[in-house]
C-alpha cells in the first residue's frame, strides 16, 4: 500500500502541520514516510503546500506529481492541484473558503467547513485540525488513537493546554465524514 497526499493552502493555515502529523502518525504505526514542504518567502498569506507519501515499503521518490489525495485549504490551491489528480482520487476542500462548484466528477469529493467549525470552538487556529480529522476518517490510513498520541507528543508540556480543543476539532472533522 502506498498513498500520496498533497496538502495545500496559504501560509498560516497549518498545511505543513497537517502533513507533519500525517507523516509522524504513519511512522508511529511502523510505515515508511516522506514529507516534503514547499512554500514561498512570505510568513503568512503566501502559497504553502507539502507532499506526503505513506507506504508499507521503501519509498522511491518523495515527489507527488499526481496526488491521489488532495487537501485544498483555499481556492488557488484547488485550482492549481485538482487538475493533476488521477481519476478515482480523493479531494477534501475547505468549503469555508471555496465556493467553487466546478469540481470534477471522476473523483470523490468531501467539503469540509473548516473555518466555521473552528469558529464554533472559539479557536480559529484549529481549522487545520478539523481538516485532519476529516482526512483521517475518509482515508483510515492511520488510527485516530495514534494520531491523538502523536498530537499530544507534538504539543508537549508547553502547549498541553491546547490538546482538548485540538482533539475536539479532530473529532468534529471526523464526524463530517461518518
Amino acid at each position: 500500500m502506498e498513498k500520496q497526499f498533497l496538502i495545500a493552502g496559504f501560509g498560516g493555515q497549518g498545511v505543513l502541520l497537517i502533513g507533519q502529523l500525517i507523516a509522524k502518525t504513519a511512522m508511529a504505526e511502523g510505515r515508511e514516510v516522506s514529507w516534503m514542504p514547499s512554500y514561498g518567502p512570505e510568513m503568512r498569506g503566501g502559497e504553502a503546500n507539502c507532499a506526503v507519501v505513506v507506504s508499507d515499503e521503501a519509498i522511491g521518490s518523495p515527489l507527488v506529481s499526481e496526488p491521489e489525495i488532495l487537501v485544498a485549504m483555499n481556492k488557488p490551491s484547488l485550482r492549481k492541484f485538482m487538475p493533476k489528480m488521477p481519476a478515482g482520487g480523493l479531494l477534501l476542500y475547505n468549503s469555508s473558503l471555496i465556493e467553487d462548484r466546478n469540481l470534477r466528477e471522476d473523483i470523490r469529493i468531501i467539503a469540509v467547513p473548516c473555518n466555521e467549525i473552528a469558529e464554533s470552538l472559539s479557536t480559529p487556529r484549529v481549522a487545520n485540525m478539523v481538516m485532519l480529522g476529516a482526512l483521517q476518517a475518509a482515508t483510515k490510513i492511520f488510527s485516530k488513537e495514534v494520531l491523538l498520541a502523536v498530537m499530544s507528543e507534538w504539543l508537549g508540556k508547553k502547549k498541553a493546554h491546547l490538546f482538548e480543543v485540538n482533539k475536539q476539532a479532530l473529532g468534529m472533522g471526523r464526524a463530517l465524514v461518518r
